[in-house]
């Protein structure tokens, strides 16, 4: 019997929010947060890239391994315009592309990492799926809570992924962001399915006992 192969490790990231400083610090920009980390701590410099309806850059990784960083500019609903441009770009396949963005599903202080699924209600991550034609590419989690959802449906989960964190939640999204920078190096290093094994069970939700 052949060996399983595992699939290659993700070489180009992305992370999914809306352009502008109105959005900026947001819930739903938590995976442009995690990418401008990413930027700084490996010195990958990020432009914007007409071509690719975003901030595109490229560089070293961890172990030296080249990589590329993207935020699409297209807002929200219309990413999977962008990544799919820099796939076709760079002759990348899915499976080497690896999205971060925000899960309302997943209190704060929880991540998670997986291999594939469906976009769970996310507009960046429907558009991701139907643009690059597969459900199978790696995506990081980041959760920001369900909310209060006081109101109208619709309108209070619009409310609440396009609000701010409270003062006590951004000290643990800070720690989330420190503990996805770990995740992602190890997933370039030693594949996604170590790095789920490792991480997957964190919680960083004692920071916000006393709330």
């Amino acid at each position: 019997m052949a060996e399983a192969v595992s699939p290659p490790s993700p070489c180009l990231i992305v992370g999914l929010g809306n352009p502008g400083d109105k959005y900026a610090g947001t819930r739903h920009n938590i995976g442009f947060e995690v990418v401008d980390r990413l930027s700084k701590t490996w010195a990958v410099s990020l432009k914007e890239e007409r071509r690719f309806q975003g901030e595109y850059g490229m560089g070293l990784g961890p172990t030296r391994q080249k990589v590329y960083l993207l935020k699409p500019l297209t807002f929200m609903n219309r990413s999977g315009q962008s990544i799919r441009a820099v796939l076709d770009w760079l002759k990348l396949e899915p499976s080497q592309v690896l999205v971060v963005y925000d899960d309302m599903d997943l209190p704060v202080g929880r991540l998670r990492l997986r291999l594939s699924g469906s976009a769970g209600g996310h507009n960046g991550m429907k558009s991701a799926i139907a643009h690059l034609g597969t459900q199978a590419f790696p995506r990081l989690r980041i959760g920001i809570d369900a909310g209060q959802r006081v109101g109208d449906g619709d309108k209070a989960v619009i409310a609440h992924v396009l609000g701010n964190f409270s003062k006590r939640e951004r000290s643990t999204m800070d720690a989330v962001i420190d503990t996805a920078l770990r995740v992602l190096e190890k997933a370039l290093a030693d594949g996604v399915e170590k790095s789920m094994s490792l991480y997957n069970s964190i919680d960083l939700r004692d920071d916000l006992s006393g709330d």
